[in-house]
């Protein structure tokens, strides 16, 4: 079975961390939510969610690592030397980051340097942080094994673009089919 961990800090946007778990546990994934500063975290618009782990699932190794943006959330998870360490050590093992909305040039551009030469989106406006990839204004890039997305409204097609890479393009399209995306 396929897992992936995603990423909650105080602020995150509750969106895009609660649309791509609900959607990779439909594909049969493995979702571990990992609240980097204990089990109970607030979003960036006041909903608390109860994690399936605290700090201690950044020692275990995932085959794809989600990002969510909202602020202060990015910028927590930005600042977290273990978040860090988890992001980088799976990128240089070729798993799949995932990151959407601020969390591209946050987190993935400011924190850990990983958009050199990669193509990328975001939230609009976020890319002139980003001097050293190349934006794309599509709702979700996928280069090699980093995939971005641009914010709430595209945190489905985000998922359903990790379950691809994951679990392969027919359980994408039947999960998307049964969430009505298609």
């Amino acid at each position: 079975m396929k897992t992936a961990c995603i990423l909650l800090a105080e602020g995150f946007e509750e969106v895009e961390a609660i649309t791509p778990a609900d959607y990779l546990r439909r594909a049969g994934i493995d979702v571990t939510i990992a609240g980097i500063t204990g089990k109970r975290v607030r979003g960036c618009h006041g909903i608390i969610i109860e994690t399936d782990s605290g700090q201690e699932a950044l020692d275990k190794d995932y085959d794809a690592i989600l990002i969510p943006g909202g602020m202060p959330g990015a910028r927590n998870l930005a600042e977290n030397a273990l978040v860090r360490g988890l992001i980088i050590r799976h990128y240089k093992k070729g798993k799949i980051i995932a990151a959407i909305c601020a969390s591209p040039a946050v987190v993935l551009h400011a924190a850990c340097n990983l958009l050199e030469g990669k193509k990328f989106t975001g939230y609009p406006g976020t890319e002139d942080q980003i001097k050293v990839g190349h934006f794309f204004p599509e709702r979700v890039v996928v280069d090699g094994n980093i995939i971005t997305s641009q914010g709430p409204g595209t945190a489905g097609e985000f998922a359903i673009s990790i379950i691809s890479l994951l679990e392969g393009p027919q359980k994408a399209n039947e999960v998307a089919q049964h969430t009505l995306l298609k």
